[in-house]
């Protein structure tokens, strides 16, 4: 996120220019403890949009949290997702308007305080996703910009000095005592804080400090741990300040749909819109979706597929889900037409062009209002229009019975890799309500004979968000092997 070029930058210009430049920025430090709320007019869909884009870096924080990342790894993954919706470039960039980088970053805080302070559960997600994010963002900043981010708070830290730091040497160094004098004396001189014992428990935990008198005697090197448990506790407190003030929101028709909506973001991600065909390749056709639904489907959409080849038949809002997803897939409305029509088999021509073929169309904006409508976003299918016990739609990790959902993965995809092995890891995640994490790591387990591995998801890291996503990402995958087949094939050297 933060370049290595940047950092040489940061420091080339540490002179006058550079403080003179520093002083007429609104936000002069790229961290932010969001002590203050944003000030001045946002529009609705600036207040929508800022959001959005960090709840899409605060979603895959929980995913990774799900899957057990180690910190390094949830750093590189947290690092690029900021990068990509919410960049902070460093102060000494001068090609960026950093005011207005760092207003969005400010304000899609305070808005996602808004919608996740409403439960003890959301805020507690929340802050902890949000705490990630900080260390992330803290632990790769320019040493510098660091330094005097820190010099601007009052952290409440007392140096240890002379006499005092000598009555405690013993004490102070005792953890490196098998170590070269040299390097004790490196310790020491990096200095030393102490503070309440209280604002330490994770040092105290690890034994790391010095205790006295109720004081803890912290390391130089050891100071982040103090400024991370702030942060935690100043936005533990503002939300619980912002939970009692929501109620005067409820009357603000304009806010409370996007807050509701905001509020689900945990529960499968944050999706892109997919409302057209997503590039995959040329246009499928009504003969191709068996094979397709075989190979590149997740696990709801197969469930459709399979559902409908049994029963010559989907209720609507299962034709609604499968017929939108198949659409972006780059089923044309001939096709389309074509394609239900043969699914419908048991159905008489007359009554399957007065009660499914305008339908088909109207989905396509060729009849009513002519809207492009889009397929749904795994959070939609979590949330909205929930199955009965006749319907095929909906997501199969949620609204399954476990004994079925390990029948029908072992069933589906056991062709693919997948084997009863994997199922306990999955079954999990699937406890406690991660499904798009349930489903990526299905893709991942899949499409590993074209070098997808653990970890991974679809790409970068990334978890499944949509059901197109999911099946763009895994025809892309097929087309990449075939093409370094072929190539290898030709003679041409292929890369690794």
């Amino acid at each position: 996120m933060y370049k290595t070029s940047e950092k040489k930058a940061a420091a080339a210009h540490a002179g006058t220019s550079e403080v003179g430049r520093h002083s007429t920025l609104i936000y002069p430090h790229r961290l932010n403890f969001y002590d203050v709320p944003p000030l001045g007019d946002i529009t609705i869909e600036e207040f929508e949009t800022c959001a959005i884009d960090r709840l899409r870096v605060l979603a895959e924080i929980e995913s990774s949290f799900v899957r057990n990342r180690p910190y390094e790894e949830l750093r590189t993954i947290t690092l690029k997702q900021a990068d990509k919706y919410v960049p902070l470039s460093s102060t000494s960039a001068h090609t960026v308007d950093l005011d207005a980088q760092r207003r969005r970053d400010h304000v899609g805080h305070f808005v996602l305080r808004l919608a996740f302070c409403r439960s003890e559960e959301l805020r507690r997600r929340f802050v902890k996703a949000e705490m990630a994010l900080f260390r992330a963002r803290y632990d790769w900043d320019d040493t510098r910009e660091r330094e005097e981010f820190l010099t601007s708070r009052n952290f409440d830290w007392t140096p240890v000095e002379g006499g005092e730091l000598a009555q405690y040497r013993a004490a102070l160094t005792s953890a490196e005592a098998k170590k070269p004098p040299a390097e004790i004396e490196k310790y020491l001189a990096e200095g030393c804080f102490k503070v309440k014992w209280t604002r330490v428990p994770d040092l105290v935990e690890k034994r790391k400090v010095h205790l006295k008198g109720g004081l803890a005697y912290v390391r130089a090197t050891e100071l982040s741990s103090i400024v991370f448990q702030d942060f935690q506790t100043n936005l533990t407190k503002a939300l619980e300040m912002t939970a009692k003030a929501l109620p005067r929101l409820d009357e603000d028709t304009r806010l409370v749909p996007i807050l509701d909506n905001l509020s689900q973001g945990f529960l499968a991600g944050v999706s892109s819109e997919w409302s057209s065909s997503s590039n995959t390749g040329d246009e499928i056709t009504a003969e191709m979706v068996d094979d397709l639904s075989r190979r590149h489907f997740p696990m709801c959409m197969r469930n459709l597929h399979d559902s409908l080849r049994r029963d010559h038949h989907l209720k609507h809002f299962g034709r609604l889900q499968y017929g939108l997803f198949l659409k972006v897939l780059g089923l044309s409305i001939e096709e389309a037409v074509s394609f239900w029509r043969r699914s419908f088999s048991n159905i008489q021509e007359d009554k399957f062009n007065k009660e499914y073929r305008y339908n088909i169309r109207h989905s396509y904006g060729l009849e009513g209002k002519r809207a492009n409508y889009p397929a749904k976003s795994c959070q939609q299918i979590l949330i909205a229009d929930q199955p009965g016990a006749s319907d095929s739609h909906g997501c199969p990790y949620r609204h399954f019975a476990a004994d079925n959902l390990q029948t029908a993965l072992l069933s589906m995809y056991g062709g693919q890799g997948l084997t009863a092995a994997d199922l306990p890891e999955i079954m999990n995640t699937v406890k406690v309500g991660h499904y798009h994490v349930a489903c990526t790591r299905v893709f991942e387990i899949t499409h590993g004979a074209v070098g997808v591995k653990k970890g991974e998801g679809v790409g970068g890291g990334e978890s499944v968000t949509h059901p197109n996503q999911y099946a763009s990402k895994s025809r892309e995958l097929e087309r990449e092997k075939v093409e370094a087949v072929r190539k290898e094939e030709d003679g041409d050297v292929v890369m690794g």
